[in-house]
């Protein structure tokens, strides 16, 4: 059986959280600035009469065009970026700005302010250190457009009164430093509101993780400490019923007959919880087909309530060979105990297959969900059952189908009842050699 790797330790996370939602924002902001680029140089030639040096501008378009299919094509396969690899995309923007001025009159063009939207851009998402980077490039790269640069060749009227050809490129400027500011302001903090709540979840789920472990090291001790005593009184059962006393009361008999029923059950349950924490596994694993699996769980359940269990089976003609796993039918018949005791008499467990995945929906006719215990459904001790250490069952059933790969979603249903249905990747699993 596999599953999937725990998540790393928030200490040993390779890349910084929204990296790679900040790189794709960094990606589109390129795109425009190809469009804008190309639009601004065919409007200045087309409309202004501008005499341009074309084969310089058009290049830095074209390279940046690029870059960015390089970059999505490289990105699909990645997690995040490296703060140096966010620097260097930043670099590239700086640099093809400066390129494009120096060909385009220097500072004395009004675009010259778009250094400014790099440096904000670079103390969002980059480290204080890192971003003073960025600002101390661009200031050196504006103040060397300052006094080297080729200037514009303007056309009449432009060139006797360049002063408002300049005010007019500095209100298109203004127009369109602030609406990129705000458009990416605001997705950059969504995303670090996005990996904020991220983190959160990793923090929870490390806690609860460790939670489970607490558990599993407090059940298989009492699980070792149990064995004996178990194993002491099988062999008093023992000689009770050979004893020659037994042999006139029949009523006597059927009562040590119950006992050695429930204490094979206790014994049951020891070893499970034994198996479970990986003390007492075989050689050869339990291999089964994913129908007699459940199957049987739905058999013990159904005797075990008076046959109040149903099992809606529709896996097909399909023989899913699978690992037994004893921690998922334990947790199977947590959420089956759970509805037994809100709907006796009827507790149904539909199981089918979908796109790779088992699907379990387990329903009943109580009475529902309460809206506090859907919210609060999977934490630990959360229950209105009202008694102490209640609600550990479903907190276990979560945790172990996370391990899994899995989830769980719980509704109630418009007719009444409820539904806590089980999702498992089969790979989770499935047996992967040759079935018995």
């Amino acid at each position: 059986m596999t599953t999937p790797a725990p998540p790393l330790p928030l200490s040993h996370t390779p890349f910084p959280p929204a990296s790679g939602r900040n790189m794709a924002l960094l990606v589109q902001l390129r795109w425009m600035a190809v469009v804008g680029q190309l639009v601004t140089i065919w409007a200045a030639v087309r409309f202004l009469h501008v005499g341009l040096p074309l084969a310089q501008l058009v290049a830095v378009p074209v390279l940046l065009a690029m870059v960015n299919l390089s970059t999505m094509a490289m990105g699909r396969e990645r997690e995040g970026y490296s703060h140096l690899e966010m620097l260097g995309a930043l670099m590239l923007d700086v640099g093809s700005l400066a390129w494009q001025l120096y060909f385009s009159g220097g500072t004395t063009n009004p675009f010259a302010f778009l250094f400014l939207l790099q440096i904000v851009i670079g103390a969002i998402l980059l480290p204080p250190s890192w971003s003073w980077i960025v600002a101390a490039i661009s200031a050196a790269a504006v103040a060397g457009l300052t006094f080297d640069y080729r200037p514009l060749h303007l056309p009449e009227p432009y060139a006797s009164a360049p002063m408002r050809l300049y005010l007019l490129g500095s209100l298109v400027c203004f127009l369109l430093i602030a609406a990129l500011l705000v458009f990416f302001v605001i997705r950059i903090d969504r995303n670090r509101r996005q990996s904020d709540a991220a983190l959160a979840a990793l923090r929870q789920q490390a806690a609860e993780e460790q939670h489970i472990v607490r558990m599993g090291l407090l059940a298989s001790g009492a699980a070792h400490e149990l064995g004996t005593p178990l194993a002491t009184i099988s062999v008093l059962l023992g000689d009770w019923r050979t004893h020659p006393a037994m042999a006139a009361h029949a009523d006597l008999r059927a009562e040590l007959g119950e006992m050695n029923t429930e204490l094979q059950r206790c014994k049951t349950i020891v070893s499970g919880i034994l198996m479970s924490a990986g003390e007492a596994r075989g050689e050869n694993p339990a291999v089964t087909t994913l129908s007699a699996f459940v199957g049987a769980i739905a058999q013990g359940w159904a005797e075990r309530s008076g046959g109040a269990v149903y099992l809606d089976d529709r896996i097909g003609e399909n023989h899913y060979n699978i690992v037994a796993d004893p921690a998922l039918r334990q947790v199977i018949g947590n959420v089956i105990e759970n509805a037994l005791e809100v709907s006796p008499h009827f507790v149904t467990m539909t199981v089918a297959v979908d796109d790779g995945a088992v699907r379990i929906d387990i329903r009943d006719r109580g009475p529902g969900f309460a809206p506090e215990m859907l919210e609060a459904f999977g934490r630990p001790y959360s229950s209105t059952k009202g008694r102490s250490g209640g609600g550990l069952g479903l907190f276990l059933v979560v945790n172990v189908l996370r391990k899994l790969g899995g989830k769980v979603e719980v509704g109630n249903l418009l007719d009444g009842g409820a539904q806590v249905r089980l999702t498992i990747p089969l790979s989770a699993f499935a047996y992967k050699g040759r079935a018995a």
